[in-house]
């Protein structure tokens, strides 16, 4: 018992989720932005309900369509879903990811329903945490299906670090190519005003001589 709850102690430390709720009208599409590595098995689950829960039971065909695209803008997946369900992808590119949630309904009246609110809970890794696991009489499993989930985070965030790494360098390539692009610029800038300016004292000194002042 006391090392089961060391691990779930530590799975609520370290679950890396983004869980949240938007407000959603007829046909109306809210996006959120995630960074994702490379690699990753991402999953998402959502529910889709009414603000006034007593319309709820009145409102059985109302569902979400879920777009998600990548860095580059492609899109990696577009599908239907229902008032509640999961989805899940694995990206190819790292970096800053869009997930698109639309409401695939212009009926809301129908249902006696105005606005519509989403939870939403995002998990990256490559695993998903097993939400039945918690609900299983053996605890040995679900300890190990804990430790299991915990190495996973683990993983993603050291990819996450690794990522963070490479832009880091890339930035700091891209300053130290602008400085010395700087500097080169303000040695030619120089090298022009000192041979314009000795051009000028000769031209000057030359007229000097010609009038024969000096």
């Amino acid at each position: 018992m006391c090392l089961r709850g060391v691990a779930l102690a530590l799975q609520s430390y370290l679950v890396l989720t983004a869980a949240m709720y938007m407000d959603l009208g007829e046909l109306e599409e809210r996006c959120i932005i995630q960074d994702i590595p490379e690699e990753m098995l991402v999953t998402g689950y959502f529910l889709l309900e009414p603000w006034d829960l007593k319309a709820a039971s009145n409102s059985p065909h109302l569902g979400v369509t879920v777009t998600v695209h990548d860095p580059d803008h492609e899109i990696l997946m577009s599908k239907r879903y229902g008032k509640y369900s999961k989805f899940t992808f694995t990206p190819h590119t790292a970096g800053q990811h869009v997930f698109c949630f639309q409401t695939n309904s212009t009926s809301f009246s129908v249902f006696s329903v105005e606005r519509l609110k989403l939870h939403l809970d995002i998990q990256i890794g490559e695993h998903a945490l097993d939400r039945s696991a918690e609900r299983t009489k053996d605890n040995l499993q679900s300890v190990e299906n804990s430790l299991s989930h915990l190495i996973d985070q683990m993983i993603y965030i050291t990819r996450q670090q690794e990522h963070q790494r490479e832009k880091e360098e890339m930035f700091r390539q891209i300053s130290e190519d602008t400085n010395s692009s700087v500097l080169w610029w303000a040695m030619v800038q120089t090298s022009i005003l000192l041979s314009v300016g000795y051009w000028q004292m000769k031209r000057l000194k030359d007229f000097f001589i010609s009038k024969k002042l000096v």
